[in-house]
């Protein structure tokens, strides 16, 4: 990721700054390049054996929750899927031999945790690893399904005389 950089990166020679000691635009610059310098180490691929976060996304279907995780490469013996109360934590390693020079592929340990909505049925997680894509489906309870109520439907009981 490329960020926009000044072509003078100090005070041009013979100019002052408007307000004495004080710079509030070089401070800015100086905040606009740190800021630079973070978001392209985050960008940049994990060369090292470091810790990593797998791309995932959960969407909600009629029956359950589904989480789907790019994991290329990381056989299922070296996924661990587990659930702690209402969270859901995936984790493993993904090691590989140097081949090259430059490996570009994040390899070293890995894990992602996503807090569950409390009326799930956590005995039913269903996992599946197909081309790389880990998907954990995670079952609705009964309570928690959907249903139609019905506005002004409702029961008489004894000793009701309205209705």
């Amino acid at each position: 990721m490329a960020l926009p950089i000044r072509r003078s990166g100090a005070l041009e020679e013979g100019r002052r700054p408007l307000f004495g000691a004080l710079d509030p635009f070089g401070e800015f610059e100086n905040m606009w390049n740190e800021m630079g310098r973070l978001l392209e180490r985050a960008a940049a691929p994990a060369a090292t054996a470091g810790a990593w976060m797998p791309m995932a996304e959960e969407k909600e279907e009629e029956n359950a929750y589904v989480v789907r995780a790019e994991l290329p490469g990381v056989p299922a013996e070296n996924i661990d899927i587990e659930v702690e109360g209402n969270e859901l934590f995936i984790s493993g390693e993904l090691s590989e031999e140097r081949r090259g020079k430059v490996l570009s592929r994040r390899t070293g340990h890995f894990s992602y945790r996503s807090t569950l909505p409390s009326a799930v049925d956590s005995d039913k997680i269903d996992a599946d690893l197909t081309d790389g894509i880990l998907t954990v489906r995670i079952p609705k309870s009964e309570e928690s399904k959907r249903r139609k109520i019905e506005i002004g439907k409702h029961r008489k009981t004894e000793g009701d005389e309205t209705a």
